[in-house]
């Protein structure tokens, strides 16, 4: 098992203007963490992966899909397309920083709705544009883990029952299941049911508090959590995902309008102490 920290917290866009933090975040004794991929080229990535190697954290990579103009459900050939070639792009830049895992909500455009819910052409071109997502994927040997995202931020999929069965049909070994408590508390009527009949599925999990503040400090079910997690074999990454003011953008698109814990530091290191106690009380290591 690795314990992770999501960039988001700071920026979209890490540098080497961030290697003094991402030294503090390995000195607290995270593994890696999860680079957010909007932007550049894949040989600013691979100066990133260089830098992740000199402080020694591994990592994973995510992104969306913000622009309508590139939703791989739209009725529009040319959208799909233009959301294909986003998501090869992102593909390329994981591989070029090492990362083997590409996760988020890359199934439909994030904060874009249609007025319904999804249609079952919707889910037919799902299907085509993430079966192409996939072979390139497969080629860069890049994993793509789709989020189920709630009910205020994405229609297309909201639940873990939801999208594993739209895995399924995907039928692709390079698309799988990201699971986030934050999402699965609003969503689920049983979160961790939620988790553990869909777990053959999940490649990557975002620990998360109810309010995206400081893991252990609200209501997830964090002791039913880590005991389904250990149960079910999973043996990846535990990746905190929190968010703040600090970046509009990104503040926005999440619904973020106030601060949720005192500092970003708080954020990490105890949410980092409050995994390694919820792991040794399941037996996880």
């Amino acid at each position: 098992m690795k314990i992770g920290m999501c960039m988001f917290l700071w920026t979209t866009n890490i540098g080497l203007e961030h290697e003094a933090l991402l030294c503090e975040i390995r000195e607290a004794g995270f593994d890696g963490v999860e680079i957010p991929v909007f932007e550049g080229r894949p040989s600013d990535y691979a100066e990133t992966g260089k830098m992740l190697d000199r402080i020694g954290l591994e990592r994973t990579a995510v992104t969306a899909i913000s622009d309508p103009q590139k939703n791989l459900i739209s009725g529009d050939a040319d959208a799909r397309a233009a959301g294909v070639d986003y998501m090869r792009w992102a593909i390329m830049c994981s591989r070029a920083m090492g990362a083997n895992k590409l996760s988020g909500p890359l199934h439909s455009t994030l904060g874009h709705f249609s007025g319904e819910g999804p249609t079952g052409d919707e889910f037919s071109r799902s299907i085509d544009a993430q079966r192409r997502i996939g072979d390139c994927a497969e080629a860069f040997e890049v994993t793509i883990c789709l989020e189920a995202l709630n009910r205020f931020e994405c229609y297309f999929l909201n639940t873990m029952a939801a999208l594993s069965a739209h895995i399924r049909e995907i039928d692709h070994p390079r698309i799988r299941a990201m699971y986030d408590t934050f999402h699965a508390n609003i969503e689920e009527a049983d979160p961790i049911a939620a988790f553990t009949q869909n777990a053959d599925l999940v490649e990557h999990i975002h620990i998360s508090e109810n309010d995206r503040g400081v893991p252990g400090r609200g209501n997830i079910p964090w002791d039913d959590t880590f005991a389904a997690i250990a149960q079910s074999g999973y043996d990846g990454w535990l990746t905190i995902e929190s968010f703040g003011r600090g970046l509009p953008d990104l503040a926005a698109a999440t619904k973020v309008w106030r601060d949720f814990a005192e500092s970003p530091e708080a954020v990490y290191r105890n949410g980092y102490m409050h995994i390694r106690r919820g792991m040794a009380k399941a037996g996880l290591s």
